[in-house]
């Protein structure tokens, strides 16, 4: 997911209208007139912020994601084209399973993050982000022109639906022929949702928790009705619509990076602490030469967690501070944590200052509020739902 930025155009998704009927506060969102959050009205008792980000926590939520974009390669050499683009080893993919990945520039920084989903031999879904989608389209074509594989653009082809939160998977179910209990984190499959054949269901998400993402036809009225009906199959568990706001304040409790914030085009996949994805010895990938060049020097720079220890949010862009007061780093994300109930952030640091329980401060406000440097995830859901009654 990307950050926000102020566009000349801007986009509507084919949900535009069903969110202004629900009330929703819209914002330009990268170029998209996106809801940021439903407030209460006189036909819903509760809305906000907080309460989207608990019932997604607790129960379920619903979110418009068809801002993201989608790019299918396939073709003979599609896997090699997505193995040389990508950072992670998409050669260990079976069909129907997702990864995520990313794709980099040569010297080892962030063109965008990926979720990678193999649809058969050759044959891959690229999801990317709503603020680089042009950039990455041109990207990936120009990256895979030497490969014997067809790259298309299918970002407007789809209005794409998040269920997120613990009983997401019950409201999805009353909709759906495919059976969700056999599709495990990070695997899809495809089935009859609402009516609509070969619908693909991907048990991926943006929130730290539970949930299923469906691709359905981008058309406005195939949407709406596709919307309307999971909000009613879900009202028995206190289904909310959940915008934007929401999805940062979950995303950053499950300390999810988001691009132009914990990563971007200065930023590399060693110091974003998402080595875990990068499989250096899976062959040659745009950007590997710099990875290991900076791997034998080491890095100066690691994103860390923080909890305010007093009164004070560290937000966005605020300094961070060494024990005497002088500038060490930045905050990346930041923001109060509602299911949690602490303020909390993602901020990069001198690798020196980045040790558990280390006090730094955050300047907020000309003052310099004590922060502790604490693991992260920030927020693990208990276990893995199941799907049984």
């Amino acid at each position: 997911m990307s950050s926000n930025t102020k566009s000349a155009v801007v986009r509507r998704t084919a949900l535009n209208s069903a969110h202004r009927q629900l009330g929703a506060r819209m914002v330009d969102f990268n170029g998209w007139d996106m809801p940021v959050e439903y407030p209460s009205n006189a036909t819903r008792k509760i809305g906000g912020l907080i309460a989207e980000h608990m019932a997604v926590r607790t129960s379920v939520g619903l979110f418009d994601v068809s801002h993201m974009g989608d790019i299918r390669l396939h073709g003979p050499q599609a896997l090699q084209a997505v193995q040389y683009i990508t950072f992670n080893d998409a050669s260990q993919l079976a069909v129907g399973q997702a990864q995520y990945s990313a794709m980099l520039y040569p010297t080892g920084t962030f063109v965008d993050d990926v979720i990678v989903h193999c649809l058969g031999e050759n044959d891959y879904l690229l999801v990317i982000n709503a603020g680089t989608r042009q950039k990455d389209v041109d990207w990936v074509r120009n990256a895979a022109k030497d490969f014997e594989c067809a790259v298309e653009d299918l970002s407007d082809s789809y209005t794409q639906i998040a269920i997120q939160g613990p009983n997401g998977w019950r409201t999805l179910q009353k909709l759906t022929d495919a059976d969700l209990s056999k599709v495990k984190f990070y695997w899809f499959t495809h089935g009859t949702v609402c009516g609509l054949p070969n619908t693909l269901i991907a048990r991926t998400g943006y929130t730290a928790e539970d949930g299923f993402e469906i691709y359905i036809p981008g058309d406005e009225a195939t949407s709406t009705r596709v919307w309307n009906e999971l909000l009613a199959a879900g009202e028995e568990f206190g289904i909310l619509p959940c915008g934007l706001g929401a999805r940062n304040t979950l995303r950053l409790e499950g300390s999810l990076s988001l691009y132009g914030h914990e990563i971007s085009d200065t930023i590399t996949p060693l110091e974003a602490h998402l080595e875990r994805f990068l499989k250096m010895d899976k062959g040659e990938f745009i950007g590997r030469a710099a990875l290991v060049s900076q791997k034998e020097r080491g890095i100066q720079n690691i994103l860390i967690g923080l909890e305010s220890m007093e009164r004070g949010i560290p937000r966005d862009g605020y300094k961070v501070t060494d024990p005497q007061g002088r500038g060490i780093g930045y905050v990346t994300s930041g923001s109060p944590a509602p299911f949690l109930k602490k303020n909390i952030a993602l901020a990069y640091v001198p690798l020196e200052y980045a040790s558990e329980g280390t006090v730094l401060g955050v300047e907020i406000r000309s003052q310099i509020v004590k922060c502790k440097v604490v693991p992260t995830p920030f927020y693990k859901r208990p276990r893995p739902a199941r799907n049984t009654q």
